[in-house]
């Protein structure tokens, strides 16, 4: 049996209002098509809903049974129909991110928090993880977007250059390179580095050995089974030194500091990464104000600037026009 619920929505507007009459005149109808309406949906019942007077219409029991059901449901029905709305504007859902670094500063913070600040109904649900890990959870769709260290292209997604960072070398505060404000590679010859086994370790790894060997350096390069917060620690006490990106900066790490890279290669980019696939509206949302974000601060229009990257031009002359390079800290 099917009941049409404008039928069951002019029933609870009849036994709301007393009559036809002013039921119509809520529902901006003309009464004859609400009376037809209420006989269709007691057709349909086999049930006689109100008892028709002079005076108005008054609920049979039926009626006083019907209209306790279904009241309800056609509430939880308004608020579902709400709800499909607002998620297919993004005004509501959850957008699943993926990131390589920290969340204490740079670019990436600045974006999480102006999204959250304009779309406060959407739950921003942050992953860490490696490269490979992301992009594949990508293709599965457990991520909507990812923030991966490089530019180039990668089958089945979108990829979309958005900021660079300067690489900056964390060493601890006793260190004899410490009192250095800048360093190279030269610098770093007889150094001991440490990273993690987990995310972004192997990639830090990886760019430790190519850009050592572009110096004819072959650095000891040790993987701890820490996390990277765990990893700045043992920094800290000596154990070694490890390349970050620009965005720790801001972590205030005690014994701990960070001094940039000047060689320009040494600046890297980083990108969105998401399936071409995904049609989550709170994506779309969310690469809209990366791209705002990101092209206000190359026009130096943001009041949060290329400074926060370690972009600025440091003492060797080498700024934020440098060449790019791919997978970095």
């Amino acid at each position: 049996m099917a009941i049409d619920l404008r039928n069951l929505r002019h029933f609870v507007a009849t036994a709301e209002n007393g009559s036809f009459r002013r039921a119509a005149n809520v529902l901006h109808m003309q009464q004859s098509s609400v009376s037809r309406a209420v006989r269709q949906l007691e057709d349909a019942l086999g049930v006689s809903l109100f008892e028709r007077r002079v005076s108005g219409a008054q609920l049979t029991d039926a009626g006083h049974r019907l209209l306790r059901d279904v009241r309800p449901a056609l509430e939880q029905l308004e608020l579902a129909r709400k709800a499909a709305t607002a998620a297919g504007r993004g005004e509501i859902g959850v957008l699943r991110v993926g990131i390589l670094t920290s969340l204490a500063g740079g670019f990436l913070r600045e974006l999480v928090c102006r999204y959250a600040a304009r779309h406060p109904e959407i739950e921003v649900d942050i992953r860490d993880g490696g490269r490979d890990e992301h992009v594949y959870a990508i293709r599965r769709r457990d991520l909507d977007v990812a923030f991966l260290s490089g530019e180039g292209g990668l089958a089945d997604c979108e990829i979309s250059p958005l900021w660079k960072e300067r690489v900056h070398v964390a060493l601890a505060e006793g260190h004899e390179l410490a009192d250095r404000r800048q360093l190279d590679w030269s610098d770093l010859r007889s150094e001991r580095f440490i990273v993690t086994r987990r995310a972004p370790g192997p990639e830090v790894h990886d760019y430790i050995i190519r850009r050592a060997a572009d110096y004819s350096t072959y650095p000891e390069v040790m993987f701890k089974a820490v996390v990277q917060e765990t990893l700045m620690n043992l920094v800290a006490l000596r154990q070694g030194i490890t390349l970050v990106s620009a965005a720790w900066v801001d972590v205030k790490l005690p014994h701990l500091v960070l001094r940039p890279l000047t060689d320009p290669a040494d600046i890297v980019p980083f990108s969105a990464v998401w399936s071409r696939h995904n049609d989550n509206p709170a994506l779309r949302r969310f690469i809209s104000v990366a791209h705002t974000l990101a092209g206000r601060v190359r026009r130096g229009s943001s009041d949060w600037s290329e400074e926060a990257l370690g972009l600025t031009t440091i003492e060797s002359g080498f700024s934020a026009s440098g060449q790019r390079h791919d997978p970095s800290p």
